[in-house]
């Protein structure tokens, strides 16, 4: 039997075989994180157009080719610390609605915490619901793209390995429903 390999591919007398891609190692490191919200979806009709509330558990993973000069991809501490506070001051214990929800301006208006996707540079409240703005509805897939978004934001302010990115981010909405949000080719 005689083996050959052109263009990525082993050529032998018994027939071809692909050839695995050996995958660039790297340093990964995740924190967690879980936080009561309610929420609710009227544009998908059914039983989540009802305000409801769940028990959300956040997954964000850091990923990093080489350890910085200290050992680490970043230290822990502080990544969970910013992460939790941001999650903590604009999602715990509020609700999270789209910008053309008609709950959104009298649950405002009312006084509870509304984090509102969806909105705009004209109908934003704050920075933090910019993040959302291109997400038009609270769904687990969108806060899942929320969530990246402010660990990435998080990382960048912190002294953290080269080339340190955020991976993927999983968010769970119950124990049934997980999404993941990240590079196409960490999912």
């Amino acid at each position: 039997m005689h083996d050959t390999e052109a263009n990525g591919q082993i050529h032998s007398d018994q027939g071809k075989f692909a050839v695995a891609a050996v995958a660039t190692p790297a340093h990964q490191i995740s924190i967690k994180h879980t936080f009561e919200t309610a929420h609710r979806l009227p544009q998908l009709r059914g039983k989540c157009t009802s305000l409801h509330g769940h028990s959300w558990r956040v997954t964000a993973s850091v990923s990093a080719p080489a350890l910085s000069s200290d050992g680490t991809v970043v230290e822990f501490g502080a990544l969970k610390a910013r992460v939790r506070q941001w999650i903590d001051t604009h999602l715990d214990h509020g609700t999270m609605l789209g910008i053309r929800d008609p709950l959104a301006l009298p649950l405002y208006t009312a006084g509870s915490k509304v984090f509102r996707f969806g909105a705009d540079d004209r109908e934003a409240v704050s920075d933090e619901e910019r993040l959302a703005s291109d997400l038009p509805w609270p769904t687990v897939e969108a806060v899942a793209v929320l969530l990246r978004r402010v660990s990435q934001a998080v990382l960048i302010a912190l002294p953290c390995a080269p080339k340190a990115s955020i991976g993927r981010v999983f968010v769970r909405e119950t124990h049934l429903n997980t999404a993941a949000y990240g590079p196409a080719d960490a999912l």
